[in-house]
C-alpha cells in the first residue's frame, strides 16, 4: 500500500459490515487511525450488538492497524459528540468523517407509514448531520486557534436519491437531502478548511441483496464487479490529503467505474416580460420540455 491516509484520524459510521467494513479496512490498509462505529442494528434498524464493529477493529489490530470501537447511535446528537469525542480523545484528533450508516424500510409510498418514514430519515439524514455538525465544531475551533485543519467529510448518497427508486421513497428522499447537504456544506466548510464531498455507490450489501439479487450475484470467477471492496478506493482518495481541491462533489462508484453525477442545473428559459396567464402557459411547457434532456428513469419503474 502507498500509505495514502498515513497519520489521519478517521471516523467511519455503520462501519461493522458491508460497505463501511470496506472503508474502515481500506483506510486502515492506508495507515490511518480509524474509529470503527457501528451500532450493530439489524437490516431495518432494531437491536444492537457491538460484535460486527469489534470484529473489524481486530482485524485492522490483528494486520497491525490502529482502530477503536463506538457504538453510539449517529442519529443521537449526544451520541454523534461523542462518536467525534472518541476520535480526538483515542487519536488526538479528526482528519475524516465518513458518513455511511444506514438501512431501510421500504414500501410503496401509498402504503408507507409514518414510523418506516421517520425512522429511515432519521438515520440516514440526521444521522448524517449530526456527525457532520459536531465534526464541524471541532475543526472551526481548530482553525480560530490558528492550527491547520486539512478536514474531510464524504457522505453516502445514492441512486435512488439521484433518480429515485420506486419502492424506496423514504430512502430516495432521505439520500436526496444527503447529496443537497453535501454541496450546501462544501459551501460552507471551506474556510475552515473542510472538504464535503458524497459518493452515490451500487455494491453488494445487506441493503441490496434483496432488491437486486441476481444482478448482484457473486460470479464464478473474474472481478467480482459487485463487491463492497470496490467503493473504498474512490473514498479513501477522497480522504486523502491529495483531495483537498474537489468539494461538493457527488460521484457515482460501481465496480472499476467511476463517474461523476450531473445535478439540477438551470434549464431553459422563456420570459413573458410579465405575470402568465394560465391559459397560456401550456405552449411554453411543450416548449420547455421538447428543448430539455428527459430525466433519468426511476429505479425500477416499468
Amino acid at each position: 500500500m502507498s500509505g495514502l491516509c498515513a497519520g489521519r484520524v478517521v471516523v467511519i459510521t455503520g462501519a461493522g459490515r458491508g460497505i463501511g467494513r470496506a472503508h474502515a479496512l481500506a483506510f486502515a490498509a492506508e495507515g490511518a487511525k480509524v474509529v470503527v462505529n457501528d451500532l450493530g442494528a439489524g437490516l431495518d434498524g432494531a437491536g444492537s450488538a457491538t460484535d460486527p464493529a469489534q470484529l473489524v477493529v481486530d482485524e485492522i489490530v490483528a494486520a497491525g492497524g490502529e482502530a477503536v470501537i463506538n457504538g453510539d447511535d449517529v442519529a443521537d446528537w449526544d451520541g454523534a459528540q461523542r462518536l467525534i469525542a472518541t476520535a480526538v480523545e483515542s487519536f488526538g484528533g479528526l482528519d475524516v468523517l465518513v458518513n455511511n450508516a444506514g438501512f431501510l424500510r421500504d414500501r410503496m409510498l401509498a402504503n408507507l407509514g409514518e414510523e418506516e418514514w421517520d425512522a429511515v430519515i432519521r438515520v440516514h439524514l440526521k444521522g448524517h448531520f449530526a456527525p457532520l455538525r459536531h465534526a464541524i465544531g471541532f475543526w472551526r475551533a481548530e482553525s480560530k486557534a490558528g492550527r491547520p485543519v486539512d478536514g474531510r467529510i464524504v457522505n453516502t448518497s445514492s441512486g435512488a436519491g439521484l433518480q429515485g427508486s420506486i419502492g424506496q421513497g423514504n430512502y430516495a428522499a432521505a439520500k436526496a437531502g444527503i447529496a443537497a447537504l453535501t454541496i450546501n456544506a462544501a459551501a460552507e466548510f471551506g474556510r475552515y478548511g473542510v472538504t464535503v464531498n458524497a459518493i452515490a455507490p451500487a455494491a453488494r450489501t445487506r441493503m441490496t441483496e434483496g432488491a437486486f439479487a441476481e444482478s448482484m450475484a457473486k460470479p464464478d470467477v473474474g472481478f467480482d464487479a459487485m463487491a463492497p471492496e470496490n467503493v473504498s478506493p474512490l473514498v479513501v482518495w477522497l480522504g486523502s490529503t491529495q483531495s483537498r481541491d474537489v468539494t461538493g462533489r457527488v460521484f457515482e462508484v460501481e465496480g472499476g467505474k467511476v463517474s461523476l453525477a450531473d445535478g439540477w442545473r438551470h434549464g431553459d428559459v422563456v420570459d413573458n416580460g410579465a405575470r402568465w396567464e394560465p391559459a397560456e402557459l401550456g405552449s411554453v411547457i411543450e416548449k420547455l420540455i421538447a428543448s430539455s434532456e428527459p430525466p433519468v428513469p426511476v429505479y425500477g419503474a416499468s
